[in-house]
C-alpha cells in the first residue's frame, strides 16, 4: 500500500503524479515540484510502503508537513505507522493509536476524505476483526471513488470487497479482483498492478493465466524494488 493516498490525484496529468504511478519515486522527487512539502511527504510515504527502505526521509517529510498542515500530516503519519505495524518494522508503542487518530481526523479533510474512509475500512478489518463493518467503509469509499472518478481508489476498494466476498464463499469476488487489476493496469500504476496481479493469480485455479500473472508481478516487483512483494512471491 501505498495501498495508499493520492493527494495529487486531482492533478493526475502532472509529471510527478505519472512518475509516482510508475513507481519512479526518486525521479518524481527530483522534479521542481517534488520538493513541495505535501508532495514530498506523499511520495516518500508511498515509497516507504512499497520498498520498506530507510524511513528517515519519509518521517522528516511528514513531520515538516505536520507543522504546516496537522491533519494532512497526520494522514501520512498514520500510513507510516501502519506500514511499521504491517511489516513488523520496529513498530512504536503508540503506532496503533497514531493510525486510528490520523485516519479519523483525515475523514474531515476533503482532499483525502475518501481515502481516509478506505483506510478506516482497513483498520476495521485488520485491527478490529470486523469484516462486515469494514465492508461498509469500503463500499462508501467505492461510491466516492466513482463519483470523483478516482480510478485508483476504486481499484483499492473493490480489491478489498472482492477479497472479503471470496472469504465468504462468494465467487463474484473474483470479478472484483479482476476489475481491480484491470483498473490499475489501465492507469499505469505499476506497483499496484503488480500487487493486484499477485492477488488475482492466487485466487485463480492453477493454470496458464495464474502463471502469467505471477510472472508479471515478480518481474515488476524486481524492476521497481518492491521489497515485500518480492518476498511474498
Amino acid at each position: 500500500m501505498s495501498m495508499n493516498t493520492n493527494y495529487i490525484a486531482r492533478t493526475a496529468g502532472t509529471a510527478a503524479a505519472s512518475l509516482k504511478r510508475a513507481g519512479l519515486w526518486d525521479l518524481a522527487l527530483e522534479l521542481p515540484e517534488g520538493g513541495a512539502t505535501a508532495l514530498r511527504a506523499e511520495l516518500l510515504t508511498d515509497r516507504f510502503f512499497w520498498r520498506l527502505d530507510d524511513p528517515a526521509d519519509a518521517e522528516a517529510a511528514v513531520a515538516a508537513l505536520s507543522q504546516e498542515e496537522p491533519t494532512l500530516g497526520g494522514f501520512y503519519d498514520a500510513q507510516l505507522a501502519y506500514t511499521r505495524l504491517l511489516f513488523g518494522l520496529d513498530p512504536r508503542p503508540d503506532d496503533t493509536a497514531r493510525v486510528r487518530a490520523g485516519f479519523s481526523a483525515a475523514t474531515g479533510d476533503p482532499r483525502v476524505a475518501s481515502w481516509a474512509t478506505f483506510w478506516t475500512g482497513i483498520i476495521t478489518e485488520k485491527f478490529d476483526d470486523a469484516p462486515e463493518a469494514a465492508k461498509e467503509h469500503y463500499a462508501q469509499a467505492l461510491d466516492s471513488a466513482v463519483q470523483d472518478e478516482d480510478l485508483l481508489l476504486e481499484s483499492y476498494a473493490i480489491r478489498h470487497l472482492g477479497a472479503l466476498a471470496l472469504e465468504n464463499g462468494d465467487a463474484s469476488g473474483l470479478d472484483d479482483l479482476r476489475r481491480s487489476y484491470q483498473l490499475r493496469a489501465a492507469l499505469g500504476a505499476r506497483p499496484q498492478t503488480a500487487a493486484a496481479a499477485a492477488t488475482y493469480a492466487a485466487a485463480l485455479p492453477p493454470g496458464t493465466e495464474a502463471g502469467q500473472l505471477t510472472r508479471l508481478a515478480a518481474q515488476t516487483a524486481r524492476e521497481l524494488g518492491l521489497t515485500w512483494l518480492i518476498k511474498s512471491l
